[in-house]
């Protein structure tokens, strides 16, 4: 259970209708204003009891804010020498195409081998260090999600990036491999944590959790399965999965979603070898391909793009085969 230091905040007449992030800023001179907002988005800051709160709420003379501060027991990761894909580098900024199977960061069962361990070797241990248990890191790809994430070797370059993904200016693309041949069309929904498996999102359209957004569009049919691109509108856990999983089109090989709804297209005997294959991939077919942004310190617009893995490309071969 984590311990917290507790602070009580009363607003006076100089924080008067400021926002809640920047007036606790201005009281808490200890935090910075990244890791205040990041306090109350993880509910840590409350206001009679309350704490759906947002960072831009306007605060009143008079207020009282209750703010708890993690004890956070400062953890000292090693660097690794292990082998990155690096697509481009300067000095606020890195972006890697990570391989699948890579762990984004540290975490329980996943402490060693990871990507925020091989940036810290690659650049001899000058990432940004506004999140301790996460240095670099502004956004996250799952463990089997091949493809384009971008790292901060600054706390500067951190909160510009940051910003960019919570107004969702920052563009993503995905490829994706998904059972059955899904059409074009907008996903949306709320996304909450799954109450019976906490590894798992749930989507509902009851407005509770966060909203989200997937554009798919369809670019190959192989009958059983399709290769599809998904352009993202907002980034929450897990959402291509989900999403996909939602329209009866779950992503080829992901082992949490979507599992029992292949079985429905072993039943053709025309297409039960491609079954077969696609039954035995070893991974979620699911790539992101594409990120453009405006750079954080020199506001240059950047765009990259990298080609589909290997595995991904032979699965495509195969199939093209049959």
């Amino acid at each position: 259970m984590n311990e917290f230091y507790i602070q009580k905040i009363k607003i006076n007449k100089e924080q008067n209708l400021l926002r809640l992030d920047q007036a606790l800023s201005k009281i808490l001179d200890n935090l910075t204003r990244s890791q205040i907002k990041i306090l109350i988005n993880n509910k840590n800051v409350k206001k009679n009891n309350e704490n759906n709160l947002e960072a831009s709420d306007k605060v009143k003379e008079g207020e009282i804010y209750t703010v708890y501060i993690p004890k956070i027991k400062k953890t000292s990761y090693e660097a690794e020498d292990i082998k990155i894909s690096i697509i481009y580098e300067d000095n606020d900024i890195i972006v890697v195409n990570k391989n699948a199977g890579m762990v984004t960061h540290p975490a329980p069962g996943n402490q060693n081998g990871t990507l925020v361990q091989a940036l810290l070797n690659h650049t001899k241990n000058n990432l940004s260090n506004i999140n301790l248990n996460r240095p670099g890191i502004v956004h996250r790809l799952d463990k089997d999600t091949s493809g384009l994430i971008v790292v901060a070797k600054n706390d500067i370059a951190h909160n510009g990036l940051a910003d960019q993904f919570k107004l969702h200016s920052i563009s993503r693309k995905y490829k994706a491999i998904v059972w059955g041949t899904p059409k074009n069309q907008t996903i949306s929904g709320y996304v909450i944590r799954n109450k019976i498996n906490r590894k798992k999102m749930s989507l509902n359209q009851n407005k509770i959790g966060k909203y989200s957004e997937t554009i798919l569009t369809l670019e190959k049919n192989f009958g059983i399965c399709s290769l599809v691109e998904c352009i993202l509108k907002t980034g929450r856990t897990h959402q291509v999965r989900l999403h996909s999983t939602s329209i009866n089109s779950p992503i080829v090989g992901d082992k949490l979603y979507g599992k029992n709804k292949i079985n429905q297209f072993s039943k053709n005997r025309d297409m039960f070898n491609k079954f077969l294959i696609l039954k035995n991939f070893q991974r979620q077919a699911l790539h992101a391909y594409y990120l453009d942004f405006i750079h954080p310190i020199n506001k240059k617009h950047l765009k990259f793009e990298c080609d589909l893995p290997e595995d991904m490309r032979d699965l495509l071969g195969i199939l093209a085969k049959y």
